[in-house]
């Protein structure tokens, strides 16, 4: 009996382990912003001295600046927004200290509540009795 149990859990752990890997969805990684264009290879020559002007001037690319100035962008708008999310993050916390507070009152008023009717049934009981008593 218990060989077979040992036997049905060896093989269902090893039907799992197999199962696991036809059950994952999709690849580990799926690019974002590439097409399905074909890359060709490059036919002409490959310089690594900076393009000259006629007046003997180095031109500066200008996707550098672009990027440069994509960047800064891209920075200034990550720190707004974690601005953005410091201010609410304090709204919250001031809206549940005031719900916390609010919660407590409330518990504490359900006490008060919930002991005058005690005493109030008390006091029917002993009246009804008193009444039984006169009679």
């Amino acid at each position: 009996m218990t060989k077979t149990i040992k036997n049905l859990a060896l093989t269902l752990t090893v039907i799992s382990a197999c199962a696991c890997s036809c059950f994952a969805d999709g690849n580990a990684f799926t690019p974002l912003n590439f097409d399905d264009t074909v890359y060709g290879i490059r036919t002409s020559a490959v310089t690594s001295a900076p393009a000259q002007t006629p007046a003997g001037k180095t031109e500066i690319p200008t996707g550098n600046t672009k990027m440069q100035n994509a960047i800064t962008q891209l920075d200034n708008a990550q720190v707004e927004v974690r601005n953005e999310l410091l201010n609410i993050k304090t709204q919250y916390a001031d809206i549940d200290a005031k719900y916390q507070t609010l919660k407590t009152e409330r518990k504490a008023l359900d006490k008060q509540i919930k002991s005058i009717e005690r005493r109030i049934n008390k006091i029917d009981r002993q009246k009804e009795n008193i009444r039984k008593n006169m009679l």
